[in-house]
């Protein structure tokens, strides 16, 4: 290099707290496209990319449990985040104590520049919105460069979830589209590309403030559905209004049972409307040179695929076929356990299991259907149980077609029925994976 050339300006380097999410993978994308070198701090446990650092929020809530975190590190985005409380992952402990305390660790350790996503509504909406305020008022109080971007619905073309993968698969519904109420409620989606595409600008400029984050222009609800079930090219534009009332009975079984895509707290900001303030897009342009696109300009240039309308579409399906799966388990437990002696005798008599005490067998094997039923209904590592119903209903197949042979030409079914259990369990196991 000669004297003349201008010197290489150096690596920024960025920690992007949450990086494991649905939105963080979008603003990733944004930082690397603008030049920063990404660390991602993600919650798995074990072996670690050389770009990751272990970040459990609930075990980071003091400012000195941060700083070895931040060696070498010049700006932060906090994309964490999460819908319900669930032990120790508390709205308290995740969106205001260890944020709080990790930028108390910037102004200590000297990294100026800090970019919080949080979200557009108001703190009576809920514990999940009062809760983010809070802490991006403590953030702008700290003598940081801080940047608090407040999207309204986000969304994006090549996936989707929580909220928005419910609305698409109402959009996506065969015959006619599901709408919450009579769809009137406004709202101003972002692509999450534009949003980390703000984030990025925010980390690189000399910003600071809170902005607010929607589309060009507030739209209903049902307008929203409708062009994501043209964009989905399913025809139909007919809908069936939901009453407002059985939505909100659903959200509050969804709240009792700790599950669902649409909570409380986001039901209340549906119907009271997700818009942003008059000026937020003006101010967006002025500090960062870029507004979010509309919804017609984003689904223009990005064509639907095959691919999209399965995943809209399998959204009702996949809950639907892990109930059922359920059901025959507890089934054919209650068989095993109800099923006389004598029966069992008679069914297993001059067979290769007539010396394997067939009435114990029957009795264990209705154990471990039970045991696997419960286990799925929990929702804890469905993949590991629905692996292990994959592994007994092949070893069921296997010994009672060798065994018992006539099975095979039951009037009902009998053991031909698995060979439609098995790729069920297959698909189940596939769509278990939410993320």
């Amino acid at each position: 290099m000669s004297a003349a050339d201008p010197p290489t300006p150096a690596v920024r380097t960025v920690l992007v707290i949450g990086a494991d999410g649905f939105l963080a993978g979008y603003i990733l994308a944004a930082l690397r496209r603008s030049g920063w070198r990404v660390l991602r701090g993600v919650r798995r446990r074990g072996a670690l990319a050389q770009d990751e650092r272990h970040c459990e929020l609930t075990r980071l809530r003091d400012e000195a449990d941060w700083r070895p975190l931040l060696a070498g590190v010049d700006a932060v985005v906090n994309a964490s985040g999460i819908l319900r409380e669930s032990g120790r992952q508390s709205f308290a402990c995740i969106h205001v104590d260890a944020p709080l305390a990790l930028a108390r660790a910037c102004v200590s350790a000297g990294v100026t520049r800090f970019v919080q996503l949080s979200a557009l509504g108001r703190p009576e909406d809920g514990e999940f919105i009062a809760s983010k305020h809070r802490f991006d008022a403590a953030l702008l109080a700290l003598p940081l460069d801080a940047v608090v971007l407040r999207p309204s619905v986000v969304y994006a073309t090549s996936g989707s979830y929580g909220g928005t993968s419910l609305l698409r698969a109402l959009a996506a519904f065969p015959g006619m589209q599901l709408l919450p109420g009579d769809g009137r409620w406004p709202i101003q989606p972002v692509a999450a590309e534009d949003l980390g595409e703000l984030a990025a600008r925010a980390l690189s400029g000399g910003e600071r403030g809170l902005y607010e984050v929607g589309g060009p222009e507030p739209m209903a609800l049902r307008d929203y559905q409708s062009a994501w079930r043209r964009w989905l090219r399913i025809d139909g534009q007919r809908a069936w209004r939901v009453p407002e009332a059985l939505v909100s009975a659903q959200v509050r079984v969804g709240e009792w049972l700790g599950r669902g895509p649409v909570g409380e707290t986001m039901w209340r900001m549906l119907r009271r409307g997700n818009v942003t303030a008059p000026q937020a897009t003006s101010r967006l342009r002025e500090s960062f040179g870029y507004t979010p696109r509309a919804l017609s300009e984003v689904l223009a240039a990005h064509p639907s695929q095959v691919q999209d309308r399965w995943q809209a579409q399998l959204y009702f399906l996949a809950p639907s076929l892990r109930v059922a799966i359920v059901a025959l388990w507890l089934l054919s437990a209650w068989a095993g356990w109800a099923t006389p002696a004598a029966t069992i005798d008679a069914l297993t008599a001059d067979s290769a299991l007539a010396h394997w005490a067939p009435l114990p067998l029957a009795r264990a094997t209705a154990t471990l259907d039970l045991l696997l039923a419960v286990w799925l209904a929990s929702g804890r590592r469905p993949r590991w149980v629905l692996g292990l119903m994959g592994l007994s209903v092949a070893a069921y197949t296997v010994v009672f077609g060798i065994a018992l042979p006539g099975l095979w030409l039951d009037p009902l079914g009998g053991l031909a029925k698995n060979l439609l259990v098995l790729p069920a369990l297959a698909v189940a196991w596939v769509l278990a994976e939410r993320r």
